[in-house]
């Protein structure tokens, strides 16, 4: 008897279904090793509950509960297995075999959840028939595919039982801890550590009281060579002294005793409870001058225990820790303490501790072959002197072919050839940063692996990333603030590191980078958990596999413009994740037949490149959709789909500003929807009011759109970050733009990129002031009368706008009310009409960008204190009216690295125009050799930049400098 629809939970359709699977998942977050087992439990949970387990034939809720215990049974172990240094064969065998399952168990839910959507009630009857059919056959399947996966499943399960998993969870072999070596390096040897050495004992020199100091740096980077060298130095000053290392997981009365035995001759053999330890230990130091090292330091518990120890006297003791965690050292360091930020080596440094460690004769290369080569090396060590230090005793002391041995090492380096023990030492200590993380970072980690060596990386791209993998456990919490601090976590923990040299706080961070070393540990334990295929040539796809891929990146940066023909092989048809790089008009012509893609990722490089992405619709599990060219000099054209509200699991959708594309109208339809870029042309879809989800817009034009979808942006109340063209000479346009922003009290990033003043922009003013949550303003051509109150919005960090004329007080109240303004750009339509001077009391204290576009600079003066951290000054004007002077007082800027002066003539807009007039040889003579005296003239000697607009056009990219 054919069983027809029955009503149940499945039956959900639109967003009702999207919100029950919402609500479902809320807290899952995917594992490196346990694959998506919460997220699997909460699914077999949901088929127990009503009556859906009856729609699926031959498959009874008994079933669906045998699969439920058995999972939960091992999720246990499978954690323990995760916690051990090192698993047997046997228990990694097992470990990938449950993860693997875990991943086709829920693509087997989330393919029958897909299928069981209701019919349309207006569909007519050969279309309910058809899709009555489409879905019985949806549900024999599935139950077959279950009854299949409780057979692995008890296999799984009696093997376990029959090799005791339990019992081995690891190998009984202990390393001997490599930091060892560190500290009996001869004084000698040590190469760019005499600057940083002579900075701490500086620091140590002049302290009053008691004091802690943090050295802060990434794990291979010299901290444990640093700080015995320092310890060296300064302990004879000291009555007291000792020197303990602290692993992950200390056992803190040995380390309290290993401290005791430093300081008194008398051993600790006898048992002794922490509290005793920490009592004999204060009573010992009380009133004794002591210094401290606690080297390796992960965590604050660890810290807690021992400061308890470390009596706060009046004798100048000094307790010097290192770590790898700025979080820790920042609250080590929080009542008497300086904190320091070790920084890799110099290129210069890197070469002559690469040459005193293989060729012990000095630190000239022997040809210039080597050197070419050896180069290249040590630009993969990026200054890191334990990579520097391990490559180079793997080339021994005796090779006779160097090239050879080099250019292997280079090729290979820290993959096959990687056999050296001092190399695992190495790798070993880097492991260490890795296994210290909390489970919910671990997979985040990983995914970093997803990008290319020496890839500048993106926060908001990862971050975004992260969530729709289901790596983010946010727990009623919003999603995206929970991924972006899991972003700065592994910043301070010293994973990754930021893109430029800045010590402005996390705030401002936009970019990152892996170390090639890092990377290469990512890679190994992307291959050993299968979380991430690497592919550098399509045509491998073709080829047989023995692991199924979930998540696969290709870069084809090598690759040459065309197509390769492709088939859907097994190991492919279960990928989740698909992320391309390279330059080839090659897209994956079994894009339709991913049906489990969740995150799709293309970075083309090529200009005139055309992407069908048509076929996406048929991917119901699609979460994220990229679509990059940065490093393209010409417009691509992206093919959507007509119909997209299929997508309704989709929650970014990001396409590039110089691209050609037709956004589909059904988009506002889609529930999920959170974060969307779209070419800077493209009009507000009608009924934009209704993506009540949306985060983030950009990239709309408001002269394309109609008056009625500006007013729905009122209706867009959870949006944060809102990036809009409104090149428009309508007063009603902006008006209409004025009252929607009225609305949305959340904004906390607002971009408009316009040319009008006036009328126009005092539109703007009032609806600016009144949203007290914004962070940054970015109206680059909007000219207002006057500056407008924008001092109300006290958490400001960016701003940039301009005015028909610029007063004294203005600037003051900028400065003295906007305490965490960072990067500040002011333009003024003509000649400043009073001297701007800017002192110490006058604010501005934290601000580290001060741009000014005016005809009068020489207005510009800077007092004694005037802006302290301000590290670069972008000065624009027309050359016809200069007046051939400076600002004054460039000296008061302590901080000052970069000065930028840029020739704008008048009527030119550094954010709109494409082309402006050259300046003469003569002016540009003049202007060069005026600010030039200025810079040398400079204590700090800042580096000075001369452009024309064209040339520079570093406006329109400030809020990344």
């Amino acid at each position: 008897m054919l069983i027809g629809p029955t009503p149940c939970l499945f039956c959900r359709t639109g967003e009702g279904w999207s919100e029950w699977y919402r609500e479902s998942m809320e807290g899952i977050v995917t594992s490196t090793s346990n694959g998506v087992i919460d997220s699997v439990l909460a699914k077999l949970n949901e088929l127990m509950m009503g009556d859906m387990c009856s729609n699926l034939l031959g498959v009874s809720s008994m079933g669906i509960q045998f699969l439920w215990n058995e999972l939960s049974a091992m999720k246990a172990l499978l954690e323990k297995l995760e916690d051990a240094d090192e698993l047997d064969p046997q228990a990694k065998d097992w470990r990938d075999q449950v993860r693997e399952m875990t991943f086709d168990i829920e693509d087997c839910i989330d393919e029958f959840m897909s299928n069981e959507e209701c019919d349309d009630a207006k569909a007519g009857f050969i279309n309910k028939v058809s899709s009555f059919l489409k879905t019985l056959r949806s549900r024999v399947k599935t139950a077959c595919q279950i009854k299949d996966l409780k057979t692995r499943l008890q296999e799984i399960d009696e093997r376990h039982k029959r090799y005791k998993i339990e019992e081995y969870p690891s190998t009984s072999t202990r390393r001997i801890d490599p930091r060892l070596s560190a500290l009996y390096n001869e004084a000698t040897s040590l190469v760019g550590l005499a600057n940083p050495k002579e900075e701490l004992l500086e620091v140590m020199s002049k302290r009053q009281q008691f004091m802690v100091v943090a050295i802060v740096g990434f794990g291979g980077l010299g901290k444990t060579t640093l700080v015995n060298e320092v310890y060296r130095e300064v302990s004879r000053q000291f009555n007291s002294k000792a020197f303990v290392s602290i692993s992950q997981n200390p056992d803190m009365a040995r380390v309290l005793k290993c401290i005791l035995s430093q300081l008194e001759p008398r051993p600790y053999f006898h048992a002794c409870e922490v509290q005793d330890l920490i009592n004999d230990l204060r009573e010992h130091l009380h009133d004794k001058r002591y210094i401290m090292v606690v080297d390796d330091l992960w965590d604050i518990r660890a810290w807690n225990i021992i400061s308890c120890a470390l009596p706060k006297n009046n004798q100048q003791s000094i307790v010097v820790i290192t770590t790898r965690n700025e979080d820790v050292a920042r609250e080590c360091c929080r009542d008497h303490g300086y904190i320091y930020n070790l920084k890799p080596l110099s290129e210069q440094d890197s070469i002559k501790l690469f040459l005193n460690r293989i060729y012990r004769f000095g630190y000239v290369f022997p040809s210039e072959n080597l050197k070419a080569v050896s180069c290249k090396i040590l630009k993969k060590c990026g200054g890191l002197p334990l990579a520097i230090i391990t490559v180079a005793s793997i080339l021994g002391f005796h090779c006779r072919n160097w090239k050879e041995q080099l250019e292997k090492i280079h090729n290979s380096l820290a993959t096959k050839f990687a056999t050296n023990s001092n190399f695992e030492d190495m790798m070993h200590i880097l492991d260490l940063s890795y296994k210290n993380l909390p489970r919910h970072l671990k997979a985040c980690f990983l995914y970093l692996g997803t990008y290319p060596e020496d890839h500048r990386i993106s926060k908001v791209d990862l971050v975004r990333r992260w969530v729709a993998e289901g790596f983010v456990s946010h727990s009623g919490q919003d999603v995206w603030d929970v991924a972006e601090s899991y972003f700065y976590e592994l910043v301070n923990r010293s994973m990754i590191q930021l893109s430029y040299e800045d010590d402005d706080g996390n705030d401002m961070v936009s970019y990152c980078r892996v170390h090639d070393m890092m990377l290469e540990l990512i890679i190994r334990r992307c291959r050993e958990d299968n979380f991430i295929s690497l592919i550098h040539d399509q045509q491998v796809l073709v080829e047989g596999k023995d692991k199924v891929i979930r998540r696969l990146t290709l870069n084809l940066s090598s690759v040459d413009n065309g197509t390769t023909a492709t088939t859907t092989t097994r190991h492919l048809s279960h990928v989740r994740s698909l992320t391309i790089f390279g330059g080839s008009n090659w897209i994956p012509p079994l894009l339709q037949e991913l049906k489990f893609l969740r995150v799709l990722f293309l970075d083309i490089y090529r200009r005139g490149t055309k992407i069908d992405l048509t076929g996406i619709s048929q991917l119901a599990q699609l979460r994220y959709i990229k679509v990059e060219n940065e490093k393209s000099i010409g417009e691509i054209t992206i093919e959507l789909p007509v119909d997209i509200q299929s997508l309704r699991f989709l929650e970014t959708l990001e396409l590039p500003a110089l691209s050609v594309c037709r956004i589909p109208s059904d988009i506002v339809h889609l529930p999920r929807l959170s974060h969307l870029v779209v070419p800077h042309d493209t009009g507000l879809p009608d009924g934009i009011g209704k993506v009540k989800s949306l985060r983030s817009l950009d990239g709309f034009s408001l002269p394309t759109s109609s008056l009625e979808n500006i007013v729905g942006l009122r209706k867009l109340t959870n949006l944060t970050d809102l990036s809009l063209h409104c090149h428009t000479e309508s007063l009603e346009y902006v008006t209409a733009l004025g009252c929607s922003l009225l609305k949305l009290r959340n904004l906390k990033n607002l971009s408009v990129s316009c040319t009008f003043g006036g009328s126009y922009a005092d539109a703007l003013a009032f609806p600016l002031i009144s949203l007290g949550n914004l962070e940054l303003i970015d109206l680059s051509g909007c000219t207002f009368s006057q500056i407008p109150s924008i001092w109300v919005l006290g958490q400001l960090r960016q701003l940039r706008l301009g005015a028909r004329q610029i007063l004294q007080e203005d600037i003051v109240m900028l400065g003295t009310k906007l305490h965490y303004l960072v990067k500040l750009h002011l333009r003024t339509a003509g000649a400043l009409t009073e001297r701007m001077v800017i002192s110490g009391s006058t604010g501005f204290v934290v601000l580290k960008v001060f741009e000014l576009e005016s005809d009068e600079i020489s207005y510009l003066t800077f007092e004694a204190g005037a802006m302290p951290r301000l590290q670069k000054l972008w000065l624009a004007f027309d050359p016809s009216s200069w007046d051939r002077a400076t600002p004054a007082g460039l000296q008061h800027l302590s901080s000052l690295k970069q000065i930028y002066v840029l020739t704008v003539r008048s009527g030119c807009t550094t954010s709109r125009s494409d082309e402006a007039p050259t300046t003469s040889m003569s002016e540009t003579a003049v202007i060069r050799s005026a600010f030039q005296e200025a810079a040398d003239a400079h204590p700090g000697r800042p580096a000075f930049t001369l452009g024309e607009e064209w040339l520079i056009r570093a406006m329109q990219s400030w809020r990344t400098l």
